[in-house]
């Protein structure tokens, strides 16, 4: 099942949305229920809600558009790659193949799939100002349960045969 997160730009607003004031109370806050007792703190034993972990697709995506956009080395991949894939990677960094001037590239779109368990093969769509740019990449799961590149390739501008 191929799946496809579209990255839109963030933004925060400026303000709070309105909530109910009770004036009743010191800053306040929202009313208590009827009954309900005096709020306590929370004890030092409990854990505050969990963050949602960001999914390795977008991790190494992001890694992967900073090394070739030139914003980072590319030894910063050396422990997330494995096989061919880091010679493969320092090959296409080599030529900075989305070092642009003017804006940065950014990841518009992100989709995967997951052949097998362990396995995860995702493409990217890299805009940069009106040109979108393609890139490919494998991750597969260590038995040090951590996921690293396998392979990676980034597509372009191409001529049709017979064409200069």
């Amino acid at each position: 099942m191929n799946k496809v997160m579209t990255r839109t730009v963030q933004r925060h607003p400026a303000s709070r949305p309105p909530t109910r004031r009770d004036t009743r109370r010191p800053g306040g806050g929202p009313p208590r229920a009827p009954g309900a007792g005096p709020t306590r703190p929370a004890s030092a034993g409990t854990r505050p809600p969990a963050v949602p972990q960001p999914r390795p697709t977008d991790l190494f995506a992001d890694r992967l558009l900073l090394v070739l956009s030139g914003q980072r080395p590319v030894h910063a991949m050396l422990r997330h790659t494995a096989g061919p894939a880091y010679d493969d990677l320092a090959h296409l960094a080599e030529h900075g193949p989305l070092r642009v001037h003017g804006p940065r590239p950014v990841i518009r779109d992100i989709g995967y799939c997951e052949p097998r368990p362990g396995a995860i093969e995702a493409f990217v769509r890299i805009g940069t100002g009106d040109r979108l740019r393609a890139m490919a990449f494998r991750l597969e799961l260590g038995r040090d349960r951590r996921w690293r590149c396998t392979a990676v390739e980034l597509g372009g501008a191409r001529t049709r045969a017979g064409h200069h």
